[in-house]
């Protein structure tokens, strides 16, 4: 990234320089030394957070993000005089959906996803009474059990740090993947 006097210059965009020098959009190809003659300084953009556990402003002119922990339970909707917000039709508190919420129903939308791909043999069934092979059966019943251990396991999560640790891919010494992440581990496809 690049600044001018405290302001952002992007790749790709043409700037005005201190001068009253219009540079094109394809100032990025000029010389480092270039550029740093003209005032430019090159800042060094620190590491992106990870977008799934928080909330992620910036780059700021130093190239520093700021983060803020997402919330892992739900957190109870107030109004801007701390009073709840109550929802007129079901009477109950509103609140915004926590990690372990959101990542709960992603898991089961993904196990409705799994299924339906041999609904198929339940369909045709009904329909003639042709038997459901076993292999099918077998791995609908593997896809709920997967479903039940990783909704269990986000349900168990104390803290970010322990729902952060469902994401991270089992590996062996020399680094190479040995299964999946716990949030992703269905059984194979048939």
């Amino acid at each position: 990234m690049w600044t001018l006097n405290g302001r952002v210059i992007r790749e790709g965009r043409s700037f005005i320089d201190d001068n009253g020098v219009k540079h094109p959009a394809s100032w990025g190809s000029y010389e480092a030394s270039y550029k740093t003659s003209i005032g430019l300084v090159e800042v060094t953009v620190e590491p992106k957070p990870d977008v799934r556990f928080y909330w992620v402003t910036g780059p700021d002119i130093t190239g520093a993000y700021t983060s803020v922990e997402r919330a892992l339970e739900d957190v109870p909707t107030v109004d801007e005089d701390g009073v709840p917000v109550i929802d007129p039709d079901t009477l109950v508190q509103r609140s915004t959906p926590g990690l372990k919420t959101q990542w709960i129903a992603q898991i089961k939308a993904t196990q409705g996803s799994l299924l339906a791909e041999t609904d198929w043999a339940y369909i045709r069934k009904q329909d003639t009474g042709t038997a459901v092979p076993a292999d099918i059966q077998t791995h609908r019943d593997e896809v709920r059990l997967a479903g039940g251990i990783i909704e269990g396991q986000i349900s168990q999560c104390v803290d970010l740090d322990a729902f952060k640790v469902l994401f991270v891919v089992p590996t062996d010494a020399d680094g190479n993947a040995t299964g999946n992440a716990p949030i992703h581990n269905w059984p194979d496809p048939i």
